[in-house]
């Protein structure tokens, strides 16, 4: 399809995304101590098949593999993350040398390639002694992550100037303590929005740390957002819908933009916030800029009998799907951009995570052609071309993922990369959609390339 390119500046950063847990394996070398997922993933019953991430990508041994196959796409961007247990295996006392020599070198393959790093502090792998002390429902966590992003920043922050403090405290908070799908693995609606709270108080006290240790520092806040749209027009489905925005939107962007925590959501949990002064400027620090994951848009009926928010998903018939079983629709990924900027008054945007998992078949020649995923990444960078187009401040897009990965609960068998992993021999090869991808991003230099 045509994708309307020059829309993007000219400097439009183009990057893939993965993050420690999924990709890094290495889970008991050279210091790093478990996280909360090493613990969840090897009970018995919480992954698909039993899948850990124990080797997952085996990026820790071959990461100049990766960072080779980066080039070869053309992409000048990368969004990764690092491993808290593998800097701070006690996770707030002694740093662990030589867990921040492998990002050391990574960071400096990136650059020599061209690379721009953009790095996540928190991708959901808190070290399980903090987990073991109460984990992020107390405010010793979000403490305790200020003294991270510091160590980190002041090692890496020579080089690096893009930082983000959390990905998807979503996930952390809700999927992870209030539907215990996710680690640590809790079902306690108190727990997980005392947890929501530090998480937010942890992204503050970051940003200021990162900030104290790189003073030129662009620093951003990542977010997973879906448009939320009423079942049918019943003033009950409306209303229900309502609350699903608080929930999975309004919670996370409201009190980061200073606006505090939604009145009508603390409501809806009913659950005191551990407050204390000051707590809310610190969690309204100002953003760099703001990363938007994108994946799917929600479709919501009132459930008056269930959990908060006491919203449920409607499934949506015809509507094409992906093998999450997620519905389909890159108008989503625009509507959100626009509202960003127009509701929130973002200044700098970036689409931090956007793919699809498939189904994908190896030829006979070792090739793979995923027709599927690669008209999904057509449609949603054309969305975004079209939300620059009416004013939407985004300067990069960041492919999930660029390898296929440990997908969490869903384990092996869920593959969104760009490149395929044969994890019996950890082979790489590029996809069909790692191909176009690559199209992409050259036919946009060529678009946007100054006139000699």
């Amino acid at each position: 399809m045509t994708i309307d390119l020059a829309a993007f500046p000219h400097d439009f950063l183009w990057g893939t995304a993965t993050s420690a847990y999924q990709i890094e394996g290495a889970v008991a070398e050279d210091g790093r101590s478990p996280s909360i997922w090493d613990t969840f993933s090897h009970t018995p019953g919480k992954t698909d098949n039993g899948d850990t991430g124990d080797v997952a990508c085996d990026h820790y041994h071959r990461w100049r593999e990766d960072v080779d196959l980066m080039r070869r796409l053309g992409t000048n961007a990368y969004r990764l993350s690092v491993a808290w247990p593998r800097v701070l295996p006690d996770g707030d006392g002694q740093v662990n040398a030589k867990g921040l020599d492998f990002y050391d070198r990574l960071i400096d393959a990136l650059l020599d390639a061209g690379i721009t790093p953009f790095v996540t502090l928190y991708h959901w792998d808190l070290p399980q002694v903090l987990q073991d002390r109460g984990g992020w429902p107390e405010r010793a966590t979000a403490e305790a992550f200020a003294h991270y992003a510091s160590v980190v920043a002041e090692r890496l922050g020579d080089r690096v100037t893009h930082w983000a403090t959390l990905n998807e405290p979503l996930c952390s908070a809700w999927i992870g303590h209030l539907e215990g799908k996710m680690a640590p693995g809790l079902t306690d609606l108190t727990a997980a929005v005392r947890a929501s709270y530090h998480l937010l108080l942890g992204h503050g006290l970051g940003v200021q740390a990162i900030r104290a240790a790189v003073p030129d520092a662009e620093v951003g806040l990542v977010v997973n957002l879906s448009p939320v749209r009423p079942a049918t027009d019943r003033p009950e489905d409306v209303a229900a819908a309502r609350r699903q925005d608080g929930h999975v939107n309004r919670w996370w962007l409201d009190p980061v933009h200073g606006r505090g925590f939604p009145a009508d959501m603390r409501e809806v949990y009913g659950v005191d916030l551990p407050e204390r002064p000051g707590d809310l400027d610190t969690i309204a620090a100002p953003l760099d800029w703001l990363g938007l994951n994108y994946y799917f848009p929600a479709c919501i009926a009132d459930d008056p009998d269930g959990p908060a928010p006491r919203a449920r998903a409607v499934r949506r018939e015809g509507v094409p799907r992906t093998a999450m079983d997620w519905e389909i629709d890159a108008t989503g990924i625009e509507t959100l951009l626009l509202r960003l900027a127009r509701e929130y008054g973002a200044r700098k945007l970036y689409v931090t995570e956007n793919g699809s998992a498939f189904t994908d078949t190896v030829r006979p020649d070792g090739t793979i052609d995923d027709p599927e995923r690669r008209h999904y990444l057509e449609q949603h960078v054309a969305a975004c071309a079209s939300a620059v187009r009416q004013g939407a401040p985004l300067a990069g897009y960041f492919a999930w993922s660029l390898l296929d990965n440990f997908e969490w609960a869903y384990g092996y068998d869920k593959r969104f990369g760009l490149v395929h992993v044969d994890y019996a021999t950890q082979t790489r090869t590029v996809k069909g959609s790692g191909h176009r991808y690559a199209e992409i991003v050259r036919a946009h230099r060529e678009a946007t390339a100054p006139a000699a």
